[in-house]
């Protein structure tokens, strides 16, 4: 059994539309949209598709809020589970290649495809535990200086023409074995927004295999928002230093044994 969860925040219909046709497969057993808005257009379109479970909540967060939908997947028995942003978008059929890919690899608790934006360009999702330089200095730093961080913590010299283990998966899209929730947990609900999807990778990457499959592709309309909102801004700083706090600012061996493994592996290869 595969179900899906979507979280919105006063979406805009025609795009969760878009999201939910992609969807319209088989393999797909149930969806949950999860509206932190509580909006009754929402509703009133999800109670006419009978796959959606449509859940009114309070503004709780990301994670907190997809949460509610692996709990409910859980309690069904689902085997695989989807986390999905409203604003991606495929073609049906990727989903049943994730699932042949994910039951011949029983090692492997994530996977992601490649995901590109609406223009066909790369959207580099496989990326370095991060530092606090990378996810909260950068955007103080010179241009040509933050160019250059990026290449590096955004795996730039990635071709992504191959599978690759990765620590850190970006959470538009994350096809997750619920068996494996069980021994690592749910997202940590501490986060409101944004290092949700880093938190619980590399959780799940102490454990399991996490990875990257260019096998199929999908298409994230990504809009940054915490570039073009100074409330967003401050949501991210604030939840990046409750990250830190966890997982260490300057101190983390961790994430220094990884990121040296994942970047020893890509210069092996490419040399």
């Amino acid at each position: 059994m595969l179900t899906v969860s979507i979280v919105t925040y006063k979406t805009q219909l025609s795009e969760l539309e878009k999201c939910l046709n992609s969807l319209n497969t088989e393999v797909v057993d149930k969806v949950f949209v999860i509206d932190n808005s509580s909006q009754g257009y929402l509703a009133d379109f999800c109670k006419s598709e009978k796959k959606i479970e449509y859940m009114a909540s309070e503004n709780i967060g990301y994670g907190a809020a997809h949460n509610k939908g692996i709990k409910k997947a859980l309690g069904l028995g689902a085997k695989y589970h989807l986390v999905l942003n409203s604003d991606v978008y495929f073609e049906p059929d990727v989903l049943r290649q994730l699932l042949v890919y994910m039951e011949e690899r029983e090692d492997v608790a994530m996977v992601q495809p490649n995901i590109i934006y609406p223009n066909g360009s790369m959207q580099y999702t496989c990326r370095l535990l991060p530092t606090p330089v990378n996810l909260i200095f950068r955007r103080f730093l010179p241009k040509k200086m933050a160019e250059n961080m990026n290449y590096k913590y955004l795996l730039m010299m990635f071709d992504h023409k191959r599978e690759l283990d990765v620590p850190y998966h970006q959470g538009s899209f994350l096809f997750f074995r619920t068996s494996c929730f069980e021994k690592v947990g749910l997202f940590d609900e501490r986060f409101f927004m944004y290092p949700e999807d880093i938190d619980i990778t590399r959780r799940m990457h102490r454990e399991y295999k996490t990875m990257f499959w260019p096998g199929v592709t999908v298409v994230h309309n990504h809009r940054a928002a915490s570039y073009k909102s100074k409330k967003m801004l401050f949501i991210h700083i604030w939840n990046m230093t409750k990250y830190f706090n966890k997982w260490g600012w300057i101190i983390d061996k961790e994430r220094k044994k990884w990121n040296k493994q994942l970047l020893d592996n890509l210069y092996h290869v490419s040399n």
